[in-house]
This record gives C-alpha cells, structure tokens and sequence, in this order.
C-alpha cells in the first residue's frame, strides 16, 4: 500500500513539473489583431506558432476577457469554390519543431461576443490552450494599420524542419509567464 502511494505521488510530480517545460517550448511571434467598432460583436486576431517543446502538441482552445468566446477559425473553399469560415474541428496539431501560422484569410482566432470595442494600439491578453503544453498567456496588440507582410518575419534561413514560408506573418505579440 505504502509503495502504491509513494508510486503515485512521483508520478504526480514527474507529470506536474513536465508541463512547464513543454510551455516554455510553445513560441508567439507577430500577434496583433484587428481593431473593431462598437457595434462589432467579433474580432480576429493572427500569429505564429512555433513549437520547440520536444514533442508534438495541439492548440485546443483560447479565451480572453474581450470575449464571451474564442474560436479557433479557418478559411476553407467549399466543394463549389466558395470560401467559408467555420470553427476548426479538433484543434490545430502543431509537431515538434513546426510553426503554424495563424493569418488573414487562413487559420485564425475569431473572438466571438466581443464584451467591447478593440481599439487601435491597445493590448489584449489570450489565454492559448494547448493539449500538452497547457496554457500560454500571450499579450496581442490592436493594430488596424497592419498590412499583409508588414513587419514580416523572415523565417526562411530558421532550421526548424518542415515549415511553411507563405502567407501573412506580421504583427506584434509576446507570450508571458
């Protein structure tokens, strides 16, 4: 029985300390979103992902206080040619040493009941919840002006395995402790 107990309470506390190593391993480049009226009852907000923690991982979920809900949001044609958005199924596998990027017309975050207006040059706090990793608390400004491909990053001479280079990697954001 004692070893029993003793058995449970290092696995406890091998399974407790491993979470904040794989967070430490989820990256957050070039968040922002965009910035919206006061009659506007959702928002949209992009990113790169990029996962360093050793293992694959799955982004399942987001919240944050502007919201009554985060989604996580796609652009996807139709069998007609047709693009629709729709809530992304399961989440968004991210393997170990891949980026996922999160962009205008593509992946997304949809911030759906907005409690109120996001205003130009503000910062918004995201909760990002991941499969292994947990939550990441990422801050992600408000920035209107942003243009696709405006303050890209260059992530073409990165060695992180397979990565796709296309699309809008702008904006600003960090993730926090």
């Amino acid at each position: 029985m004692k070893l029993a107990s003793f058995t449970r309470a290092v696995c406890a506390i091998v399974l407790l300390s491993a979470g904040p190593l794989a967070a430490q391993g989820i990256m957050v480049n070039d968040a922002y979103a965009r910035s919206s009226t006061a009659a506007s009852t959702s928002g949209a907000a992009f990113m790169v992902l990029m996962n360093h923690s050793g293992s694959d991982d799955r982004l399942i979920g987001a919240s944050s206080d502007v919201a009554a809900k985060v989604e996580l949001h796609q652009h996807a044609e139709d069998s007609n040619g047709v693009m629709r958005m729709g809530e992304i199924e399961g989440g968004v596998p991210i393997a170990n040493h891949e980026t996922h990027i999160f962009k205008r017309g593509g992946d997304h975050l949809m911030f759906m009941g907005l409690k109120r207006p996001l205003q130009q040059g503000e910062m918004i706090k995201v909760t990002l919840e991941f499969e292994k990793a947990g939550p990441v608390d990422v801050e992600i400004m408000v920035d209107q002006d942003r243009k696709p491909e405006h303050g890209a990053m260059d992530h073409s001479k990165m060695n992180h395995g397979k990565m796709d280079h296309s699309g809008d990697h702008s904006g600003h954001g960090k993730a926090s402790d």
